[in-house]
């Protein structure tokens, strides 16, 4: 259950009915539990909307694909069970299966580097860090960091909050593994 619950969306004044028809339109995207417990904070909301901005932008520098397993590496490392299903979810769906996925090797060091950043809160070493630096320009590393940064504060809200995972996504959450 989670520790704050979301905004009814017919309850909502009308400045946070707005944002969400705003946001709704120009990302075709939903209002999701996260969104909508988001929007008992209409600043709070805004700012992590801004995540679809670098997200766009990362999706122009490495492909829709790559965007997708980035996102999912940084989710998984920080152990976000709705951020990890949410883009399980888009990976199943585009007809790969994340835990048996093939890479090239410079996929597979982007993939690490986001790992790394994630599970090391972005103390990572310079061997993973030039894997990629070698690949992109420093504006590009910008991005890559930033977006970075960006799914690690969407992540720790949701886990912090205990965000219970979205109707929709629940076939797409990861497998319990047995010992």
């Amino acid at each position: 259950m989670a520790r704050i619950n979301p905004i009814s969306t017919t309850e909502a004044p009308a400045s946070v009915k707005a944002a969400f028809q705003e946001h709704i339109q120009k990302y075709q995207a939903r209002i999701t539990n996260m969104k909508a417990t988001l929007g008992k904070s209409l600043p709070s909301f805004k700012v992590y909307m801004q995540w679809y901005v670098l997200y766009e932008e990362l999706e122009k520098l490495v492909g829709k694909r790559m965007a997708s397993f980035y996102a999912y590496a940084v989710s998984h490392a920080t152990e976000c069970p709705l951020c990890s299903t949410f883009f399980r979810k888009i990976i199943i769906e585009s007809g790969e299966d994340p835990d048996k996925v093939v890479l090239s090797e410079e996929d597979s060091e982007l993939l690490r580097f986001g790992s790394a950043i994630g599970q090391t809160q972005g103390h990572i070493t310079d061997e993973v860090y030039q894997a990629v630096a070698r690949k992109y320009k420093e504006e590009e590393m910008l991005l890559l960091i930033a977006f970075a940064g960006q799914m690690i504060a969407t992540n720790i809200f949701n886990n912090v909050i205990e965000t219970e995972i979205d109707d929709y996504l629940i076939e797409f959450m990861s497998p319990v593994k047995s010992s």
